[in-house]
């Protein structure tokens, strides 16, 4: 039976409302995020680019793509995670986000790591 390693960077996000940069009650509402990616597959892979979907409550939608994390684009072997943090504004009180990361083999294999979808909800809407 043959190996075949396999490439896999695995997502996990934590939201924060920023109180200091939002103008409640009509906006907007300000979210820093951070994110931790994990290599959790088999080989050696770096995260070139990033795409994320923005939607407010109102159903506007915001796509905004780039090169770079925070301005790093890292090299992460087998186990080894990289986190960074980033921030967002919605006109509405609470809105969504999911995304996805461009990344590369050290073999130059191209494979895309989902961000799932993830909550920005102003503190106190949902009771």
């Amino acid at each position: 039976m043959l190996f075949m390693a396999r490439p896999e960077f695995s997502c996990s996000v934590v939201v924060k409302y920023l109180p200091e940069q939002s103008e409640p009650p009509d906006g907007p509402f300000a979210f820093a995020y951070t994110v931790t990616i994990r290599n959790s597959g088999d080989i050696t892979a770096q995260l070139v680019a990033r795409q994320w979907i923005i939607t407010d409550a109102d159903g506007h939608r915001e796509e905004v793509r780039g090169l770079a994390v925070v301005g790093h684009q890292p090299l992460l072997k087998p186990g080894e995670s990289f986190e960074y943090t980033s921030g967002t504004r919605l006109a509405t009180k609470h809105g969504q986000m999911r995304g996805t990361f461009f990344c590369m083999t050290e073999d130059a294999q191209p494979f895309d790591a989902p961000v799932p979808e993830f909550e920005l909800v102003f503190p106190g809407l949902l009771h």
